[in-house]
């Protein structure tokens, strides 16, 4: 069994724990092993606070004040993508990482959110949307079911 679902979210701090608590409430529903959906609310709550922080045009209450989460679970994997329409990210140099990549002082009190997206998920994406202006963060994880899980697929 498959489950999707999208959502268009103001570029507001309320929109983060929203988007947790769907992912979240799908997951338990669908009887992802706890220690799984606790790592992929973490990685989905920091790229939503990126796109909530970046992800804008400047403008008020005109598009660029949105942005997009989207999350697949299929019987094997879970996939987020998180998509705004702010500047984008820089284009990485020849050889360079994807992404931005940049060393962060352990003074810092923000600039982890990617490093830590890296760290939970299996494979990460980072970049431009193609074709317009804007930043897509996509990442995913092989899940693991608790045992009687009512939608694990056979």
């Amino acid at each position: 069994m498959s489950i999707w679902w999208s959502l268009h979210l103001r570029r507001e701090a309320a929109s983060v724990p929203l988007a947790r608590r769907l992912l979240i409430g799908t997951m338990e529903t669908a009887g992802v092993d706890p220690d799984i959906s606790f790592d992929l609310s973490v990685a989905l709550s920091e790229a939503c606070a990126n796109a909530v922080e970046h992800g804008g045009d400047g403008g008020s209450g005109g598009p660029g004040e949105a942005y997009r989460v989207t999350a697949y679970l299929d019987g094997e994997r879970c996939r987020i993508e998180v998509a705004d329409t702010g500047p984008g990210f820089p284009a990485p140099a020849p050889g360079g990482p994807q992404g931005l990549a940049r060393p962060v002082s352990p003074e810092a009190e923000s600039g982890r959110g990617l490093c830590l997206i890296r760290e939970l998920a299996d494979h990460v994406h980072i970049g431009s949307a193609p074709g317009r202006a804007g930043a897509v963060v996509s990442f995913d994880k092989v899940l693991k079911w608790r045992e009687n899980a009512p939608l694990v697929a056979v």
